[in-house]
């Protein structure tokens, strides 16, 4: 019992010399539960409880824009922006801001549309009552532009079904409306054209005159349609499938986890008196970490190369879609690339200032878990609340994530991913740069 209680001691003491790692221990796991708790929060309000943010571009500035605006409220799945400051959005602004991922929805209304839908609905109210000794073929009636649904193609079809479904319960709620005013002018007409030729509208009317036979025949067809559209500004997109979304987002992840490794080998070096003895031999700092950071970049290469293969060619034998690469595989080589820097350097740096490994294997693999789940890898970042949304920016995994769907969804070009890779780049010389310069001062002064 003596033995048991003085190891128990041994231990508390040890972690009380080692602060900044029982802090890590106790802080790291409670900001991991806050942050994907805050991040998850929004995910099932997202397709149901709480609006979706919804750009409106009325081009026809009639009744029908202000009712699908009305309805959309009282429904309350959707949020609907009209306005950019003071002024109505236009169609540009609008196109602009589903490019740049600041809305992933937009509803375009044609010019006309209002009125060719009345014009239609009035038609066919009229053509519903038939001759039933000699029913007439019903004209072509006027074709009703419709509205426009476009949406980011890295939209995942969860919430765009969701949109999808509150524009039509909205749209066919607005046309049977219409339908029904139609009929109830139609038939409100022709008792009055009845009552002018004779016909008895009471009972004891005198006239003798009977009306034709009439036979009402119901329409059913629907008038208001609504289309979908995938909108990348100018490209040509895919549509997204699980393998464009989920194999990129679960590779970065697993790039990332480099940390454990890169920072373990670190304090290894440190405590066994490896490194002190590597500073001796004819190399300066720079080469060091050079070789360092060449060694795990081709790791982490590797690493995509192999997930990569499992998306394109074990996917499809498991019975779904693959990831198509397609001809923009260099692209993603330098997308991967960039982003096993980013990863690399992020290790380095973390087992650089670690002072045990403790610190460096609980501060490095929760912080990564964090900045996956702030940069959409286990959650799209636009279902997460606004000021989450806000946070996510700063994600490195959010950048290289980005990047990747540009490429495999958007059809993207170097010029569009490029700010994406500078910020992976800049990340990578950043903390490469606290890295050497934690070393340098440290072995200066000893």
């Amino acid at each position: 019992m003596t033995t048991l209680l003085a190891t128990i001691r041994k231990e508390l003491i040890e972690l009380r010399r080692d602060r900044a790692g029982f802090l890590v221990l106790l802080v790291m796991p409670m900001a991991l539960v806050l942050i994907v708790s805050l991040v998850q929060d929004n995910v099932m309000r997202a397709t149901g409880e709480t609006p979706i943010r919804v750009l409106l571009v009325d081009l026809d500035n009639g009744f029908l824009g202000r009712a699908v605006e009305k309805h959309l409220r009282l429904d309350g799945g959707l949020e609907l922006i009209r306005k950019q400051g003071d002024r109505e959005i236009s169609e540009e602004a609008a196109r602009k801001a589903v490019v740049d991922g600041d809305f992933r929805f937009r509803i375009l209304i044609a010019p006309g549309t209002g009125a060719a839908l009345r014009e239609r609905v009035r038609r066919r109210a009229e053509e519903s009552f038939v001759p039933a000794s000699n029913p007439a073929e019903p004209d072509a009636p006027a074709t009703v532009p419709g509205l426009i649904l476009q949406f980011d193609p890295a939209v995942q079809g969860a919430f765009r079904t969701a949109v999808v479904n509150s524009l039509q319960r909205v749209l066919l709620g607005i046309e049977l409306r219409e339908k029904g005013a139609a009929l109830s002018d139609t038939i409100e007409r022709m008792m009055r054209q009845g009552a002018g030729g004779g016909i008895p509208l009471l009972p004891g009317g005198g006239t003798t005159k009977r009306p034709p036979p009439i036979r009402f025949e119901l329409d059913t067809e629907t008038v208001l349609t609504l289309k979908e559209a995938p909108d990348s500004g100018g490209r040509s997109p895919r549509r997204p499938t699980a393998a464009q979304q989920n194999v990129p987002a679960w590779a970065l992840f697993g790039m990332f986890f480099i940390v454990v490794p890169v920072s373990g080998a670190f304090i290894r070096e440190r405590q066994s008196g490896t490194f002190r003895r590597l500073m001796t031999m004819p190399i300066s700092l720079a080469g060091l970490l050079a070789g360092k950071v060449i060694a795990y970049v081709l790791v982490c290469s590797a690493q995509f190369v192999l997930m990569a293969a499992i998306g394109s060619f074990a996917l499809p034998l498991l019975g779904t879609s693959g990831l198509v690469v397609g001809p923009d595989w260099p692209l993603v080589g330098i997308v991967a690339l960039s982003a096993a820097l980013a990863a690399t350097g992020y290790g380095i740096m973390v087992g650089v200032l670690a002072r045990s490994y403790e610190q460096a294997s609980v501060f490095g693999a929760v912080s990564i878990v964090i900045a996956a789940a702030l940069g959409g890898v286990m959650i799209p970042v636009y279902v997460m609340p606004r000021y989450m949304q806000a946070v996510s920016v700063v994600s490195p995994l959010a950048w290289g994530l980005n990047a990747f769907q540009d490429v495999f969804v958007r059809e993207g070009t170097l010029r569009t991913v490029g700010p994406n890779l500078a910020r992976l780049i800049l990340f990578s010389l950043a903390t490469l740069s606290v890295a050497w310069w934690s070393l340098r001062r440290r072995s200066e002064g000893e």
